[in-house]
């Protein structure tokens, strides 16, 4: 039988804090979704590097990765990217978009995508999943903690789209379209100290106050992400 094989879309260039660490955001995704016997490539899109045509067919899926990029922008990049997630709808193959991944999925199969009507949400968010076929069998609880860190969203999505979970920030924190394409507004792959590095790095970049990152901080204090069940609900989808 032969073996799964997946590519990682990579929409950001690495941090150093996070090479340094983990070894890039490929390493990071793959400890928790990679499993024995499986092929994980990546190709970094925001960089212009894109799986050729002929490659596609031998993927089973795909996952999008986050990105400092605005998912409605124009870049040449990006407008690819979105040819690329039709052209892997009409082959209904398995895509996973994480953040600025759930988002650029959500244009792509029809949605409006624009800045959070609240602004930032960066830290714990509580994500309360609706009722979904996806979930049988998972023994999923009725919400699930997960770290989130954008500034944009999803307004609405096309009509066979169904939206599996909301938070008090967003409306539509997941959703997914037939039964090969999910979006996670959240970071499933995140650890606490990755968040807690680009909080740093948005307070240095002067994109929130130093008093909003105390406040961050102080909330994450005492709680974690549920990572063992956000592994277990990307794994089923993207291998089941």
């Amino acid at each position: 039988m032969q073996s799964k094989k997946f590519a990682i879309l990579l929409c950001a260039p690495d941090p150093d804090y996070v090479k340094q660490l983990y070894g890039g955001y490929y390493e990071v995704f793959t400890q928790i979704l990679k499993e024995d016997g499986e092929t994980w490539d990546s190709f970094n899109v925001s960089g212009g590097n894109f799986p050729a045509e002929e490659e596609i067919v031998h993927y089973d899926g795909f996952v999008i990765t986050g990105s400092r990029s605005n998912a409605y922008g124009d870049d040449e990049w990006i407008c690819k990217l979105v040819a690329l997630l039709k052209k892997l709808d009409a082959m209904k193959k398995k895509v996973l978009g994480v953040c600025f991944g759930h988002q650029v999925l959500g244009r792509a199969i029809g949605g409006r995508v624009g800045r959070a009507e609240k602004g930032w949400d960066i830290g714990l968010t509580e994500i309360h999943l609706h009722p979904s076929p996806l979930f049988d069998g998972l023994e999923m609880p009725a919400s699930l903690p997960i770290i989130e860190c954008h500034q944009d969203e999803v307004y609405e999505l096309p009509p066979k789209a169904e939206i599996l979970g909301r938070s008090n920030n967003t409306r539509i924190e997941m959703f997914k379209f037939g039964d090969h394409m999910m979006g996670i507004q959240g970071h499933p792959e995140y650890t606490i100290d990755i968040l807690l590095y680009l909080v740093h790095r948005l307070c240095v970049d002067q994109l929130i106050e130093d008093s909003t990152a105390k406040i961050i901080k102080s909330k994450l204090q005492d709680n974690v992400p549920n990572k063992e069940m956000w592994k277990k609900l990307c794994t089923n989808f993207l291998k089941g």
